[in-house]
């Protein structure tokens, strides 16, 4: 098995580092990750300036790019060979409900996901790397039983799993859950600076809006690991009829 790990806290970062040593010695494992921390890049791919790849002294490769730039430098020519998964993660804090639309740890996943490979975002579900080690032997166990259920090296699937932070023998069982929604982000934070400037900082997340059972909100908040599989297709296909009648309206009108 070979295994390709990015994140986007950056490729010094504990829960990078923690997945590695969880997966180094059951599978051929790379780790190429950003510089720096690039959280909320989403799928960003840098297009109008040049990208570096460096080796740090434990091997790992940085990217001085996006947690998606590392993924698809990885598969389209930095590796000379095509991995069988591609891991992202461990991220330092949630990627559940609309995190998913702007996590760079989720981000780097799609990208494998969007070169045919199989692909999984993980994350642990507060900040502070507390029980970081339990939730590196849990996705280790995931992985090994996608390998086990012959799941890695075949078709695409994408999946974000957010592990909760605690010991190991309290985590509950592997959950599947839908999305939740949070509430609107909180309101932007203003600041002058010393030239007399107003400047802005994005306010945080939104609370849980919808954590009703079965979504991955609920899941963690009661010890369980959540798994969502995710797709690409943003398309409203539940609503295609209807828009179809108002574009015939609207042809009509012109």
């Amino acid at each position: 098995m070979k295994i390709l790990i990015s994140n986007d806290d950056g490729f010094q970062a504990a829960g990078l580092v923690a997945l590695y040593e969880a997966l180094k010695d059951v599978a051929q494992v790379e780790v190429i990750a950003p510089e720096v921390n690039n959280s909320a890049k989403s799928n960003a791919l840098t297009l109008h300036s040049p990208l570096y790849v460096h080796t740090a002294s434990n091997g790992f490769r940085y990217v001085n790019g996006t947690p998606a730039d590392c993924v698809h430098l990885a598969l389209s020519g930095v590796l000379d060979y095509r991995p069988d998964l591609v891991v992202s993660g461990i991220n330092n804090g949630a990627n559940m409900g609309d995190d998913t639309i702007y996590s760079g740890t989720v981000g780097a996943a799609m990208e494998g996901y969007l070169f045919g490979v199989p692909a999984i975002a993980f994350s642990q579900v507060q900040r502070e790397w507390l029980h970081l080690e339990s939730a590196a032997r849990k996705a280790r166990e995931l992985v090994l039983g996608m390998q086990q259920q012959q799941l890695i090296g075949s078709k695409p699937w994408l999946l974000n799993v957010n592990i909760p932070n605690l010991p190991y023998e309290q985590i509950g069982r592997t959950k599947l859950c839908r999305l939740g929604r949070r509430h609107a982000a909180e309101k932007a934070i203003t600041q002058v600076n010393p030239r007399g400037e107003t400047m802005y900082w994005i306010g945080a997340a939104g609370g849980a809006m919808d954590d009703a059972e079965g979504t991955d909100f609920h899941a963690t908040a009661t010890g369980h690991v959540a798994i969502t599989p995710l797709q690409v297709d943003l398309t409203d296909h539940a609503n295609l009829g209807y828009w179809a009648q108002t574009a015939a309206r609207l042809q009509g009108s012109a």
